[in-house]
């Protein structure tokens, strides 16, 4: 399935295929919170990462995030890379040179169409804001940090994965 996608201002297109475009993950870590601004979350897609074509590639940033990993002196810079327009700071995508033949579209850019999924992942619930309002009950599954199956699983468990 191709998705198109664009920021706000309209400097940045671009168009990415995917075989999970159902957009059911929340993220609640402070870097998505922060730097999407969700409610709280964002959610990501994931595409195939050779398909990416933009539009205004001049106008796109990159932000990488510090983050202190666990019994570490200091900050390091994640090796994940947040694409957004620096025009109008709309997120776009992340790509993540550990896994380069995917990039990770925000649900929120995205101009197709997207299913709406039967249920959502609500993940990294250690990190969420205190004011946060967490969906719960049925169709809605709690991690505290990240769930070990990935996003092709999930899709291919359910029998959403497109072609």
């Amino acid at each position: 399935m191709k998705l198109d996608g664009s920021c706000h201002c309209g400097a940045v297109a671009f168009s990415v295929e995917t075989h999970t475009p159902q957009p059911y993950m929340r993220c609640y870590c402070s870097i998505c919170r922060k730097t999407a601004g969700g409610g709280g979350y964002a959610i990501n897609i994931m595409g195939e990462a050779a398909a990416l074509k933009v539009r205004g590639a001049k106008n796109v940033s990159v932000y990488r995030a510090r983050i202190k990993e666990t019994g570490a002196a200091r900050k390091t810079l994640s090796p994940a890379r947040r694409n957004f327009c620096a025009k109008c700071g709309s997120a776009l995508w992340v790509f993540d040179p550990r896994w380069r033949e995917w990039i990770y579209p925000f649900a929120s850019a995205i101009d197709t169409p997207l299913p709406k999924p039967a249920e959502h992942v609500e993940l990294m619930l250690d990190y969420a804001a205190p004011w946060c309002e967490i969906p719960k009950g049925k169709g809605h599954t709690h991690f505290r940090e990240y769930p070990k199956e990935s996003i092709a699983d999930w899709h291919r468990r359910r029998g959403v994965e497109v072609a």
